[in-house]
């Protein structure tokens, strides 16, 4: 096992750097730039300044070496002198926004709370609503209950989340007034109240997503589950005597989870990239919210370190989705 993770981190390792360079490129090369938006009236010495201070005056090549090296280096060293006291970093340069001046991990920072709290928590309720509805919707083919699960997946997946999330908005908040309409990402959960208050306003975004992942997650668990009930291992274990749960619970569930482990766990990037449209919906300064600002303004590092931050955990997330094949199916053996 370990040799596997070994190997596969020594692939990823050149994959990440064609992706980098790749994003780095299509980013960087991409109509427009802060440079465009400097007024006229701003005198050339000043201007040129502004553009040393942005690191624009380089080759796109050496901006490319630079960022990488801040992104790899320089910020985890400031991480780490933050926390640990120590003076790795020094006063190398951080990747900079064009926007605020700051630096692009502090935004990151101060936006992953929020993006973590709602859609982190979307996602889990997704979880727990699909595993159970596509288990039992499986072995209870054709049902009433099988019905219905299909009927609401395909509204789930089909209806776009803002046409969702502005009909929640109609009903639950405009017009039953129940939950608020707009996200307050200043609320600061302190006692009793404030976490009733918190947990009210995240009840219509968490639910808007949460019924997009269980649709998605419940039809491939369902479509897993009916391929290994058919199996001859399955009719073995039942002519063996064993009971009905055990069979399912045990053995079928289990083998049913190595596609699904994928789909989880290659969603999971998506909730460090932000449920971009939903955050515009309900107004939640998130990660999604963040890269949607940074496009606006031609914020090229914050568009490039976000970009790259959502591949990396893609390419994890594969790694993390493979070592579980081997813990629920002992027949997978790593050479």
């Amino acid at each position: 096992m370990l040799t596997y993770i070994f190997r596969r981190l020594l692939i990823a390792v050149p994959t990440l750097l064609l992706i980098s360079l790749v994003i780095f490129l299509l980013v960087d090369l991409a109509p427009g730039s802060p440079m465009s938006e400097i007024p006229l009236t701003v005198p050339p010495e000043v201007k040129k300044k502004m553009i040393e201070a942005m690191g624009a005056d380089q080759p796109v090549f050496v901006r490319y070496l630079l960022w990488l090296r801040q992104f790899f280096w320089v910020e985890p060293a400031y991480w780490l002198d933050g926390h640990f006291g120590t003076h790795l970093a020094g006063d190398a340069q951080r990747i900079l926004s064009y926007q605020t001046r700051s630096p692009v991990f502090i935004t990151i920072g101060q936006r992953i709370p929020q993006t973590m709290t709602v859609i982190g928590s979307a996602y889990l309720v997704g979880v727990l609503i699909a595993l159970p509805i596509g288990i039992y919707s499986a072995y209870r083919q054709y049902s009433w209950f099988d019905q219905a699960g299909t009927f609401f997946a395909m509204i789930g997946f089909s209806v776009p989340t803002f046409f969702t999330g502005v009909l929640l908005i109609v009903v639950f908040a405009a017009k039953l007034q129940w939950f608020p309409s707009v996200y307050d990402t200043t609320l600061k959960v302190t006692d009793w109240a404030s976490f009733l208050k918190q947990v009210r306003q995240m009840v219509l975004p968490v639910t808007v997503l949460a019924m997009f992942n269980a649709a998605t997650i419940s039809r491939y668990m369902r479509s897993s589950m009916l391929d290994n009930l058919g199996q001859d291992y399955v009719r073995t274990a039942r002519a063996k005597g064993m009971g009905e749960g055990t069979v399912v619970l045990k053995h079928v569930l289990r083998n049913s989870l190595i596609p699904v482990v994928t789909v989880i766990a290659l969603g999971i990037p998506s909730i460090f990239g932000g449920a971009i449209i939903t955050e515009q919906v309900f107004k939640v300064n998130g990660l999604g919210a963040a890269l949607i600002g940074a496009i606006h303004a031609n914020d090229l590092p914050m568009v490039q370190t976000l970009t790259f931050i959502f591949a990396v955990l893609i390419v994890l997330f594969n790694l993390i989705a493979d070592v579980l094949y081997g813990i629920l199916d002992p027949r997978i053996r790593y050479a």
